[in-house]
């Protein structure tokens, strides 16, 4: 047995471009998860505002304030 057996492998160096490419993918996705949220929420409260539920009621819930 060599010294080198229980050595962690060389990592190839990341590209950049990758990592650009990467990054911009995971800002969209972040984006249409924030837009999806963002919908859901709105529709939760319009509901119950429909059903009597008041402004400040939905707030605490929702953990507005």
């Amino acid at each position: 047995m060599t010294k080198d057996d229980y050595t962690r492998p060389q990592h190839v160096p990341f590209p950049a471009g990758l990592a650009a490419m990467i990054a911009r993918k995971a800002s969209i996705m972040a984006a249409r998860l924030e837009d999806q949220a963002i919908r859901t929420m709105v529709r939760d409260a319009q509901r119950a505002l429909d059903r009597g539920v008041t402004a400040p009621e939905i707030e605490h819930q929702l953990g507005l304030k």
